[in-house]
């Protein structure tokens, strides 16, 4: 199964907090799954780190560099997922989370988040 990480559950995974759930682990560790960091993810760790806002522990191109030693793979966004955040519901305002929304349903593939108002657009969207 192909998985999308929300931002915060790939911050978690990367860090081995204890705030990442014993379900988002399993999903995460499971060998038939293929784990996938959006490039809004990225940006979205780039910018607050970069303002000092939030609870970054790592730059953006420390996140890169440690999602790609734990073999996760990169989603860049298309004008396709662009143009989806339009089709949505208006069940959330973060644009980063509306776009890894839209990635998801696009694509598809599942989101797994520990955000509930992300988790009621689809049920693509796992909350873990």
């Amino acid at each position: 199964m192909r998985l999308l990480l929300d931002t915060h559950i790939a911050l978690w995974a990367i860090t081995d907090s204890p705030a990442l759930s014993a379900e988002a682990r399993r999903h995460i560790l499971a060998q038939r799954n293929e784990i996938y960091i959006s490039a809004a993810s990225i940006w979205e760790i780039s910018i607050k780190h970069g303002l000092r806002r939030g609870t970054m522990p790592v730059s953006g191109s420390e996140a890169v560099e440690y999602f790609a030693k734990a073999g996760y793979m990169t989603l860049d966004i298309s004008s396709t997922h662009a143009a989806f955040v339009e089709t949505l519901p208006a069940h959330h305002a973060d644009p980063f989370d509306r776009m890894l929304v839209a990635q998801a349903l696009s694509e598809p593939m599942r989101l797994l988040t520990h955000d509930k108002m992300v988790a009621s657009y689809s049920n693509l969207v796992l909350l873990v």
